[in-house]
């Protein structure tokens, strides 16, 4: 919207409001769907309103009518991301409940690489899936006994610790897409002067160890779940829960 109509409701109680008359062709799914798809394809740098537009066979100020900007249109592909999400049923314990919403997030961060690159306030933005999801893990730890902030210390932790892990992972792919390479073995390949350099300088035994033992370093699969699992292992001990 122009600059001298701004409104200052939030976007998500704008977005409830009465939907435009039928004759409109737009909707915040479809906006919210078109930028994701772009995003996906050509990264979060191509998602502008005016390439926006473009896919939507609209007019460059049509978007406006839902949202203000680039921003809230961040915010809008979040959501549509957090709905992909398929939350277990209340009836699942709580850890089986936290490791289905960390796994099911992996995949969503790896079906979307953008989604680790988002601004700081897409970043934070509140979404109703998003929050959706936040309500689904508080709710999975209810029971154990913890005060609200010790419960979402706990949430918190698991969702950073797939956040974390699943960023290096797109990061890999990343790195392994802008230099050609196939698979992993040709990361170790082009590091290898620098790798056998810092292994023979004799400061880093263990690490050396795991570089030439390791039977894991090209499963990301492996890595990130058995991580998931000493992440769940503590909360249980320290909550005395099985």
């Amino acid at each position: 919207m122009a600059a001298q109509d701004k409104d200052d409701t939030p976007l998500w109680a704008r977005l409830e409001r009465p939907a435009p008359a039928p004759r409109q062709t737009l909707s915040p799914r479809r906006i919210a769907t078109t930028a994701v798809a772009i995003a996906d394809a050509e990264g979060l740098d191509a998602v502008t309103m005016r390439r926006l537009a473009g896919e939507l066979g609209v007019a460059p100020m049509a978007a406006y009518r839902y949202v203000s900007g680039k921003d809230e249109l961040l915010e809008l592909m979040v959501d549509h991301v957090y709905s992909e999400l398929e939350l277990p049923d209340g009836t699942a314990g709580w850890r089986e409940a936290l490791r289905a919403v960390a796994l099911r997030t992996r995949e969503l961060i790896l079906a979307h690489p953008w989604f680790g690159q988002l601004p700081p306030g897409a970043v934070l933005a509140l979404t109703p899936n998003r929050t959706a999801v936040s309500e689904r893990m508080l709710s999975a730890v209810a029971g154990l006994g913890l005060d609200l902030d010790t419960a979402m210390a706990v949430v918190t932790s698991v969702s950073s610790y797939t956040h974390g892990m699943t960023g290096q992972e797109v990061a890999m792919r990343q790195l392994m897409a802008g230099r050609g390479w196939s698979d992993e073995q040709e990361v170790y390949t082009s590091l290898a002067p620098q790798l056998t350099y810092l292994l023979d300088t004799g400061r880093y035994p263990t690490y050396r160890r795991y570089i030439y033992e390791g039977r894991c370093k090209n499963d990301p699969g492996w890595q990130f779940e058995t991580g998931l699992e000493y992440v769940l292992d503590g909360i249980a001990a320290r909550v005395g829960a099985k």
